[in-house]
């Protein structure tokens, strides 16, 4: 097999406890549990546990972490004041990765490589980044900021923070059911930029930030949102076929349909697919109609035109979901960010502490030379005056 040039795809570059994807039969796994369980019985805070802890907590346990979250919300007054500094039409996602690295300044990392240090670090970024973004947001369109409120949950009380308005308590579960799809995934690129970052000893605040950078490519982050100006475009359900149609006729993309590693279903799909309708029954708007028009019109049409079965992917039904959470389509990105947190920080602790390898083990790739050769003595430098 050729491993030079592919993006490290199918390359297995180390052990992990944390979680596991089956491409083929559309599973994914958290410490052992099927993330269609978990999304029925958990809630962000217990999964946030597991994915630390590597089991489910008890109940004063869970009283206790949940307790920790509430406590580290809060965000340094004098950060708030430096994004009032800010051009109001900053890229959230870079407004993000300099404010979660900027923690770093206001907190002791002092033993940094301790583990306890560092659980206390992911729980700060936990509750953290979403008062970061849900601040960023009430600046950049001129409101107050709200502060966090520690008689709501964690899908609560950004929520409120960022509308200004507490959820009931379907919406409340709804985005919380949200959070727990988007904790973790495996080793994708964001999850394997904070594993290298911690390989070299960083702290846990420059290996997530580093995460936030990978996230906010194109090509990794921000399909939901490129969904979102997709189902925007398209108005109605009785434009979505001509218009899916012709993208596939041309030989476009279909956003939020296909996935790098699953063969069928994204099993996190099928849960925001009944969550969208959920809401759109709830607020009348048009949006899960014409993304279920968008999906079945690529499924028939792919398979037609080109003979290939494809599926919806995360992000097909997340854009309309958030979009009727009343959130700007420009955070979906973010809003990925504050729930991946969780399975960042673990995957941090878990590569700085070896606790699934033999030995912790600094990343430190090889690459082929293919570059300007002058023979074994090397090129010879030429004064500028002699170059032609």
């Amino acid at each position: 097999m050729e491993t030079k040039n592919i993006g490290l795809r199918d390359i297995e570059v180390a052990d992990t406890k944390i979680s596991d994807i089956d491409g083929e039969h559309g599973k994914l796994i958290y410490r052992g549990y099927d993330i269609l369980d978990l999304t029925k019985n958990s809630t962000y805070e217990e999964t946030a546990y597991l994915l630390l802890n590597d089991k489910l907590p008890t109940k004063s346990e869970l009283d206790e972490f949940k307790q920790r979250l509430i406590d580290a919300r809060d965000m340094p007054r004098q950060m708030q004041s430096n994004m009032r500094n800010w051009k109001k039409n900053a890229d959230p996602m870079v407004m993000m990765q300099a404010f979660v690295v900027a923690l770093s300044g206001y907190y002791d990392d002092k033993g940094a490589n301790e583990q306890e240090v560092n659980y206390q670090s992911a729980i700060s970024l936990i509750s953290k980044t979403p008062t970061i973004v849900a601040s960023w947001e009430r600046v950049r369109t001129g409101k107050d900021i709200v502060d966090p409120d520690p008689r709501l949950s964690h899908a609560a009380n950004f929520l409120n923070m960022l509308v200004g308005e507490k959820p009931d308590a379907e919406t409340e579960r709804i985005f919380d059911i949200c959070l727990i799809l988007h904790a973790d995934h495996t080793f994708n690129a964001s999850t394997f930029a904070a594993r290298e970052v911690a390989s070299t000893g960083a702290h846990m605040y420059s290996a997530v930030s580093a995460a936030i950078g990978a996230l906010s490519g194109p090509l990794h982050g921000g399909a939901n949102y490129e969904v979102m100006k997709m189902l925007l475009e398209i108005k109605s359900v009785d434009n979505a076929e001509s218009w899916v149609k012709e993208r596939i006729a041309q030989g476009q993309k279909i956003m939020g349909m296909g996935h790098a590693v699953y063969r069928t279903y994204d099993p996190r799909a099928q849960v925001l697919k009944e969550l969208s309708r959920k809401m759109a029954k709830k607020t009348g708007a048009p949006w899960y109609d014409i993304t279920q028009a968008v999906e079945e019109t690529t499924i028939r049409e792919m398979k037609r035109q080109k003979g290939i079965d494809i599926y919806p992917n995360v992000d097909l039904y997340s854009a309309s979901l958030y979009y009727m959470l009343k959130i700007p389509p420009d955070l979906n990105t973010p809003i990925f960010a504050i729930s991946r947190v969780a399975g960042w920080t673990s995957h941090v602790i878990e590569e700085k502490f070896a606790q699934a390898a033999p030995k912790t083990a600094l990343y430190r790739p090889k690459a082929v030379y293919v570059g300007k050769y002058c023979g074994p003595q090397g090129c010879t430098y030429e004064p500028i005056d002699l170059r032609k």
